[in-house]
């Protein structure tokens, strides 16, 4: 066995792990799954050679893309998650005691199983509970045929390729806002922006088409090297980027809910972008 991961997402710059164990590693039928140890970042789950999650900082990612959204809005009560199948997403969701439904859409069952059983902290028993309505199917199709309304929609997909390719499309974003409630948020991972700005510039030319009110944050996830993490935001209620801080203290604090990444002031500062990202957005646009 190599025991080493190469990954296999650029071309001219690799990040790789050493690998101490392999708890799991199979072809399933959308993607090659594999979940490892490594003595950094614990246990950790790649999909098609590259990496998705680690036990170490996921808290952060999953953190980022669901407190920002849901404290913002602030009475959330029916969330849908596209992807997500490691839980993560799912479980800071749940966390909101506002939240009524969650509906979780995964293209690929064995990722939920596997992380199930091999990442368990990630889910946390966020699988067991009866707020949520997991769906097994292609999250495109799911969001251009349901008839249902979301305050929040929360896109945890892979980068654009293979089976996440088609989650980066105008056609999917514009399905979305149909199943939004008035003044509800969309956001999306976007990957490094240093690395992969033209995810950040997609999502630009698309959102800008789209909503109101939208823009990109950002977090500094170490798993995800080469600089910040670009996430997408969408909303008609252009407001909702700048919710006052004492606001977002107070719906901190009601929420119960105690964080390890997450603050609001680390929500406020998440969307103050570098210059260089300003002038990507910018020239995307123009």
């Amino acid at each position: 066995m190599n025991n080493r991961f190469e990954e296999t997402l650029y071309d001219a710059h690799q990040h790789v792990f050493n690998i101490e164990e392999v708890y799991f590693e199979a072809k399933s039928e959308h993607q090659h799954i594999i979940i490892f140890h490594n003595s950094k970042f614990g246990r950790i789950m790649a999909l098609d050679g590259v990496i998705q999650t680690t036990e170490k900082d996921e808290f952060i990612y999953h953190e980022m893309l669901t407190h920002v959204p849901i404290l913002a809005h602030g009475t959330v009560k029916n969330v849908l998650i596209i992807g997500g199948g490691d839980g993560g997403i799912l479980r800071e969701v749940l966390r909101h005691k506002s939240v009524q439904r969650a509906t979780m859409v995964e293209i690929d069952k064995a990722v939920v199983d596997m992380c199930t059983t091999y990442l368990p902290a990630h889910s946390a028993g966020a699988f067991n509970d009866p707020r949520l309505n997991l769906v097994i199917a292609d999250g495109a199709d799911f969001v251009r045929t349901s008839k249902d309304k979301f305050d929040i929609v929360i896109v945890d997909s892979t980068d654009p390729i293979g089976p996440g390719e088609v989650l980066f499309r105008y056609e999917f974003y514009n399905a979305c806002k149909d199943l939004m409630t008035p003044g509800g948020v969309i956001v999306t991972q976007n990957g490094v922006i240093f690395f992969q700005p033209d995810e950040v510039k997609n999502t630009a030319r698309c959102f800008s088409k789209l909503f109101a009110g939208w823009t990109v944050y950002t977090a500094a996830v170490p798993t995800y090297i080469g600089g910040v993490m670009g996430f997408g935001w969408g909303t008609d209620n252009a407001a909702l980027k700048a919710i006052p801080l004492e606001t977002l203290q107070q719906r901190y604090k009601a929420s119960g809910i105690k964080t390890r990444y997450y603050t609001p002031e680390i929500h406020k500062a998440s969307f103050a972008l570098p210059q260089y990202v300003n002038e990507l957005i910018a020239n995307a646009l123009s």
